[in-house]
């Protein structure tokens, strides 16, 4: 939260689109994918207490992980290495693949994707080195946006933080608009702590010949793309800010992670206790005169009662395990964040052998399926405009040129939600009775353009033509 206070403080911006509230919501979430949550809404999550006899300790709760576990499970449905992006103009296509591939986009992209799943949002900056292409990948409590225009987020900071010596630096990037011209303000913030932004130092002192404004006249939509999950923000209700995969299911993660780590204690302290009488543990003056104990007071197996007239002073018990119990409290809580997150029932489950995701083909009818493709048509318009700003950025630096107008196709890995021959006979199926053209069947079947369907069907006209003529060959 310094963050955020500090750069209000220093900002001559008003119009923070990310409220005090949002900011923090992002933190917690981010601190759950990392698999530890100290506290939330002043109530311990992850560091409990707990008394022996040896007076109050504190651990840390077991976690299974959940958090973690949801955003990669949803990032990898959406996204993959068998995704593929086309462009009808055959030019601009490799332009874009070459510049993709020097990125290493495809490995990048299912990362961040992930990471976006969880915090509910994340950033693509695009910029160049005078030479190439650059993309730049920013989590979302890097990103402070500042103004969208009702559809899209238009301007926002960029925090880089970094340390040298005993002092914290804080890089500002403001990508913002003034008078239609783009502009990028660079400003450096100095500190000997890390919670406060400190005072404004110039960009020499970290950053060499970094120029502190740079206009960019000509552009049309602004250098970043911003990414969200396809969710209704309910933490603020007016904010174009996406909200975490699993923000409404911190309760459930709660209660998942505390029968998790009951199940695993019970092993530890479901052994035979021994129950000792209150005198047996106080401490007692040995021959040298000091003061020591007979049993380890630290140790969480022992019960201390007041045992005067028990003849039997010492009594061991052996309480029996309760795993089948844990593990069907795991896997209804299971199915709980399955269905708040979007995903079918049973897609998680948990048994002696740990925690399984379902990896069987995922039904069209399937809810799993439904909220996949809801977040695929949210990350298909996010990377349309990305290749229109790497056109852009080229443009500008004169690296290439991006045609005034083309086709976008981007064909998502549909192979774990459909039969691949199944589907390529429904639609060859309907090109039999004449419902629609072999070129439209390739486009569905084969996910490519309408150039290249066109362009695929001639040739293979072409070559059944030419095997009738001359079944034998060129040789015959």
């Amino acid at each position: 939260m310094g963050l955020l206070k500090g750069l209000k403080s220093v900002s001559d911006r008003t119009d923070f689109m990310i409220s005090d509230k949002m900011y923090n919501h992002i933190q917690i979430w981010l601190s759950l994918y990392k698999g530890h949550l100290g506290r939330y809404k002043d109530e311990p999550f992850h560091d409990i207490k707990y008394m022996t006899l040896n007076g109050p300790k504190k651990r840390r709760m077991l976690s299974l992980g959940m958090a973690k576990v949801v955003a990669q499970e949803m990032a990898n449905l959406v996204f993959n290495e068998k995704c593929s992006i086309s462009i009808d103009d055959k030019t601009y296509h490799e332009n874009i693949v070459n510049v993709l591939d020097d990125n290493g986009f495809y490995d990048k992209f299912q990362s961040h994707l992930e990471y976006m799943f969880a915090t509910g949002g994340m950033v693509i900056k695009v910029y160049s080195d005078l030479e190439n292409i650059k993309l730049s990948f920013v989590h979302a409590d890097a990103f402070i946006p500042l103004s969208d225009d009702g559809k899209t987020i238009r301007e926002g900071i960029f925090v880089n933080e970094s340390t040298k010596g005993k002092y914290y630096y804080t890089l500002l990037e403001f990508h913002v608009w003034e008078k239609d011209v783009y502009t990028i303000k660079n400003e450096l913030y100095k500190s000997e702590t890390k919670a406060e932004i400190g005072i404004k130092v110039p960009l020499s002192e970290m950053y060499g010949e970094m120029e502190e404004v740079i206009p960019i006249p000509g552009l049309k939509k602004p250098l970043f793309v911003y990414f969200k999950p396809n969710s209704a923000n309910n933490v603020d209700l007016y904010s174009l800010l996406g909200v975490s995969l699993y923000s409404n299911s911190l309760d459930t993660l709660k209660t998942i992670d505390t029968i998790y780590d009951s199940y695993q204690r019970e092993f530890r302290l479901g052994k035979k206790k021994t129950i000792v009488p209150a005198s047996a543990i106080k401490a007692a003056v040995d021959e040298n005169g000091n003061f020591v104990r007979y049993f380890d007071a630290d140790n969480e197996s022992y019960e201390a009662f007041n045992t005067e007239g028990d003849k039997e002073l010492f009594h061991d018990v052996s309480p029996e395990l309760r795993v089948q119990q844990h593990i069907d409290g795991i896997n209804n809580n299971l199915n709980i964040i399955a269905s708040q997150v979007g995903f079918s029932p049973g897609t998680f489950t948990f048994d002696t052998a740990g925690l399984k995701t379902a990896t069987e083909v995922v039904s069209e009818n399937s809810k799993t399926y439904r909220t996949r493709n809801g977040h695929i048509t949210m990350i298909e318009e996010g990377l349309k405009d990305l290749i229109q700003i790497i056109g852009d950025v080229a443009v500008l630096y004169e690296l290439f040129q991006a045609p005034d107008e083309y086709e976008v196709s981007i064909s998502f890995d549909d192979s774990i939600a459909e039969d691949r021959n199944s589907n390529a006979a429904y639609w060859i199926m309907l090109t039999n009775s004449g419902i629609i053209s072999k070129e439209y069947a390739a486009q569905k079947i084969l996910k490519i353009t309408e150039e290249e369907a066109v362009q695929m069907t001639a040739k293979a006209k072409a070559d059944n033509e030419f095997a009738q003529v001359n079944p034998f060959g060129d040789g015959a």
